[in-house]
């Protein structure tokens, strides 16, 4: 069984492609180690990419600093750099993400747009 669920804060803005109906958001989440050793880091910064729909909506209300909630599976994967190094990957696929911060009353969201729509996974 591949099943991720993870609830964590965007440590960066949503790195956004657009490609049709295979648009995709990338974005690293910082989640909360429970247990901490000492000296080292309180937290990991797993690499989420959503696609379609729900990456117009994630490039659209989140940005860096906003919490979220993601499920998704996990895929590994491998390339060569321009140093001719191999560089090992593994990122989140998320297949449902949903936004924990409260929608901005000021800045005419509404919690009815800010919720991100489930997609199947274009592939």
């Amino acid at each position: 069984m591949n099943c991720v669920v993870l609830i964590g804060n965007l440590s960066s803005d949503v790195d956004y492609h657009q490609g049709g109906k295979n648009n995709v958001s990338k974005f690293n989440i910082a989640v909360e180690r429970e247990f901490k050793q000492d000296g080292g880091p309180t937290a990991d910064f797993p690499r989420v990419v959503v696609f379609g729909i729900q990456a117009d909506n994630c490039k659209k209300y989140l940005t860096k600093g906003k919490k979220v909630a993601v499920r998704g599976r996990l895929q590994t994967g491998s390339y060569e750099n321009k140093e001719g190094q191999r560089v090992y990957t593994t990122d989140v696929i998320a297949d449902r993400v949903e936004f924990l911060t409260p929608a901005d009353k000021n800045n005419g969201e509404t919690e009815d747009n800010y919720l991100a729509l489930n997609e199947a996974i274009p592939f």
